[in-house]
């Protein structure tokens, strides 16, 4: 019984938590960060305690900066005010939550997914902010070029199969694959989605929410989704065997099917399917192809300026003695960067590449293949942009690590 005192809120607090969020300061103050957020084109807001103070983050084209900090003693009230916006249990401090704000703030109508952890000095927001009014970007916009983009087109066009987006949490998978359903939408063909969550809503495309408290997971949802009688399926993520097995099934019955994997590049997809515990014979026989994205931040067109990197950069690289990097102005915050782009890996499974994973090739051996059939690395297609003035070397070796 002691363990409860102090943990289990009283009324007395939970009201007390109320007038604090209801304050005229705390609501200005929040009101005030998430307008900043929206016009710095953050993507998130990252409210964290500190044992002495609140420190408050934003990430802006994928990378995060401190902006604020918050006295301490705010700390209650400022996070009590969010999680009242997003109607969250205010006298539950110890679980995690999930909530949702819409609003209008900086004249945007806008949507803020929160979340918040207990940690050992309070609890930890994070605010995902979803622009309902943004433009929807198309297949054009995203950084493919011609070569690559017709490539990709024809691929999608496909009438069954199976195409997969790979990269880690926040490489724009979502972007293209709204973009690739967008290009091929049309009033003969019946296309549903199952997502984790819907971000965008798209005219004439059935979307279903993942609810997995009342059982809808991925894969329970995609198995109904294939009495629908649909012609494209995407499914969020293929996170394990059973989503992988329905996806691989709709795929091989006259389907076409995109989804997600997180792997770092694109042939690592095809082994993790098979580790996964999907037999070769079937990855071999529905995959058509995997793309592998990243997204680079993209020079500022306002202080972009030309500079010398140095022999040794250029050389090791095969680039032009000259590049381009942003200086750092207002209209970038002083970062040279503005907006991201996109860089791919497209693989596509042709005949050699499919008598590879009936051999059980490793990830080495396929991507060696790969590479010998025309496939352009992140890294080449990357440097590639850096010879066009769009990103920095910086930017491209950053996201490419991993290729080392």
């Amino acid at each position: 019984m002691q363990e409860d005192i102090g943990i289990t809120e009283t009324s007395k607090e939970v009201d007390h938590l109320k007038d604090l969020a209801h304050e005229k300061g705390i609501v200005q103050l929040v009101n005030l960060i998430i307008e900043n957020a929206v016009r710095d084109r953050a993507s998130d807001i990252h409210i964290e305690p500190e044992e002495d103070l609140l420190r408050v983050r934003y990430r802006i084209d994928g990378v995060l900066y401190e902006k604020e900090v918050i006295p301490v003693r705010m700390a209650p009230a400022v996070v009590s005010r969010i999680k009242l916006l997003a109607s969250m249990n205010i006298a539950e401090r110890r679980l995690p939550q999930d909530g949702r704000i819409e609003g209008k703030y900086g004249n945007k109508e806008i949507d803020i997914r929160v979340s918040t952890i207990p940690t050992v000095h309070g609890e930890s927001l994070v605010m995902r902010i979803l622009d309902r009014g943004s433009t929807f970007i198309g297949l054009e916009e995203l950084g493919f070029d011609s070569y690559l983009l017709n490539q990709y087109i024809e691929l999608i066009h496909k009438p069954y199969g199976m195409i997969l987006i790979t990269g880690p949490t926040g490489s724009g998978k979502s972007t293209t694959l709204y973009a690739s359903l967008d290009r091929i939408n049309s009033p003969d063909k019946k296309i549903i989605t199952i997502e984790e969550p819907v971000e965008y809503i798209m005219k004439g495309i059935n979307q279903i929410n993942v609810r997995p408290k009342i059982g809808l997971t991925f894969a329970n949802g995609l198995r109904h989704i294939v009495r629908q009688d649909p012609d494209i399926i995407m499914v969020g993520e293929i996170r394990d065997l059973e989503t992988a097995g329905i996806a691989i099934h709709a795929a091989l019955t006259g389907h076409l099917l995109f989804s997600t994997l997180h792997t770092n590049d694109a042939p690592g997809a095809i082994t993790r399917l098979i580790d996964m515990g999907v037999e070769n014979y079937l990855v071999s026989s529905t995959l058509i192809s995997v793309m592998a994205q990243r997204l680079v931040r993209r020079i500022c067109p306002d202080c972009k300026e030309e500079y010398f990197p140095g022999d040794d950069i250029t050389s090791e690289f095969n680039l032009p003695k000259m590049l381009f990097k942003g200086k750092g102005c207002n209209n970038c915050a002083g970062t040279g960067y503005r907006g991201r782009i996109a860089i791919f890996e497209l693989l596509i499974i042709n005949d050699e590449i499919r008598e590879m994973i009936m051999e059980k090739a490793t990830v080495r051996q396929l991507r060696e293949k790969a590479i010998e059939l025309g496939m352009r690395t992140l890294r080449e297609d990357g440097l590639a942009k850096v010879r066009k003035g769009i990103t920095t070397i910086d930017e491209v070796l950053r996201v490419t690590q991993v290729e080392l």
